[in-house]
């Protein structure tokens, strides 16, 4: 019986994915400040990217915050245009009409007075700074749900009193930014003189409070010749009727021209320039994705380079017995870990920009998941398309062409 014929043909020598993830990380290790700059476009387009997906989530989740502390169930009623386009007037009995809608659990109003405020009576008259003189009710802190950020809002005490409530823009304007009980700052009105007996703070709800001067409706009537028509009514109304309290409540406060009531509902404006902002988030998230590109070219470049500085190593290892898949896999695996190397710095400078960002404006920061782990795959996607050329050509290098 004769012995068995041996194939004498040796195999190729197998490499397992931890060799030819170091065979890749060994050509970034030789030329380190060459894969820094390839993968900085890498990093700057995914770092672009992250950053324009998470500011924006950032902001929508402070924008639900806020609109859950201050209620989306707000809204505003004011004067539109007569049938001849002239201006309209609300009644007087706008504010106790809008009460006896049921599902209604609070309303107020603030009247124009025509006057302006300064700070003192030696400014011309004409020097307004934007800002407007209001007539107020004690209530309207509470139904447009804002809050005193210094001093004490109108009262029923005060209310036929010379006390004027400066909103938060119209406080910095004035130069007042706090109040000493001992001597509180006053301000010139209508050719009078008001103390300022509290600041507001910010109110994202009603910003024309924020540009105003508010003085109680009865010395508004006395001293600065307001007529007691509200220009502005505020309605709370039970969240899950706010839509058939908007469709009948022009109707309520003035029955017999109802076509001359604009309604409103603040927390819409809100969400519209939420809307606005995640438009100019669109088009800086393209702008990322042009920075990746680019980066992904310069990584393409930096292989075909690298091929053509390391012929002899590729013509050496083919003599040695390597593969061309094994040359082909040495290489894309290094554009990979180039690109993914990229991805990951970039990665940390978005959340790092992220939150710097939300944190300067106060909000939550959001980092979304899908973004984070997204960034760092289309970094390997891109290494991987990128290095894809590089490598065939490196592998269909003959090994006596490369000794040469």
């Amino acid at each position: 019986m004769s012995a068995p014929v041996l194939d004498k043909t040796p195999d190729p020598a197998r490499l397992g994915p931890r060799d030819v993830l170091t065979l890749g990380a060994h050509g970034m290790r030789t030329r380190p400040m060459r894969a820094v700059l390839s993968a900085l476009g890498i990093g700057i387009g995914i770092a672009a990217m992250v950053a324009v997906l998470a500011i924006p989530a950032s902001g929508a989740k402070a924008l639900q915050d806020q609109l859950a502390a201050l209620g989306t169930n707000l809204l505003s009623a004011g004067p539109g245009k007569t049938m001849f386009g002239g201006d309209a007037t609300l009644p007087d009995s706008a504010v106790p009409m809008a009460k006896r809608i049921a599902p209604v659990t609070a309303a107020s109003a603030v009247g124009t007075t025509g006057g302006t405020v300064r700070r003192t009576d030696k400014i011309a008259k004409d020097e307004t700074s934007g800002l407007g003189v209001y007539a107020a009710t004690p209530d309207l802190l509470d139904v447009v749900g804002g809050s005193v950020r210094a001093g004490q809002f109108l009262r029923d005490a005060t209310r036929d009193y010379p006390v004027v409530v400066l909103g938060s823009v119209a406080a910095a304007r004035l130069g007042i930014d706090h109040l000493d009980p001992a001597k509180p700052p006053q301000v010139f009105i209508g050719g009078h003189w008001f103390t300022v007996g509290g600041i507001l703070g910010p109110m994202p709800l009603a910003p024309e409070i924020e540009r105003s001067a508010l003085v109680g409706w009865d010395v508004a009537k006395r001293l600065l010749g307001f007529e007691g028509h509200p220009s502005t009514v505020y309605v709370r109304a039970k969240d899950s009727q706010v839509e058939n309290v908007r469709s009948v409540l022009a109707q309520t406060m003035n029955p017999e021209a109802p076509n001359e009531v604009e309604v409103r509902r603040p927390s819409e404006a809100l969400e519209a320039q939420k809307l606005t902002e995640n438009t100019y988030s669109a088009l800086f998230l393209g702008l990322g994705g042009v920075a990746l590109l680019v980066g992904g070219v310069g990584v393409a470049n930096t292989m075909v380079i690298s091929v053509l500085e390391r012929r002899r190593e590729i013509g050496l290892r083919r003599a040695l017995g390597a593969t061309k898949r094994q040359v082909r896999g040495q290489f894309l695996a290094e554009s990979v870990l180039l690109s993914g190397f990229g991805g990951i710095s970039g990665v940390l400078v978005g959340v790092l920009v992220t939150s710097a960002y939300a944190l300067s404006q106060g909000w939550p920061a959001v980092l979304p998941v899908g973004a984070l782990l997204g960034g760092v795959g289309v970094s390997a996607l891109v290494g991987a398309v990128a290095g894809a050329y590089p490598a065939m050509r490196a592998a269909r290098l003959p090994p006596t062409q490369a000794l040469a």
